[in-house]
């Protein structure tokens, strides 16, 4: 991999989100077996194309948008 967040990945970490309420990026990588900058970078991408939020609660998490 190239260190860009392929469609692909993005897919993997969309496809998790949708099974959880909320995750930190860490445990998105974990749990998809991914690098987790490469996680972090599909998440930013994933923001951008406002598919997917942050959430502070003393401590950021991410999740689908409006789930």
């Amino acid at each position: 991999m190239n260190g860009e967040a392929t469609e692909d990945l993005k897919r993997k970490v969309l496809d998790y989100l949708l099974t959880v309420s909320k995750a930190k990026n860490r445990d998105v990588a974990r749990a998809i077996g991914e690098d987790k900058g490469l996680v972090d970078k599909a998440i930013a991408a994933l923001a951008k194309e406002d598919k997917v939020e942050y959430v502070y609660l003393g401590t950021s998490f991410v999740k689908v948008k409006g789930k």
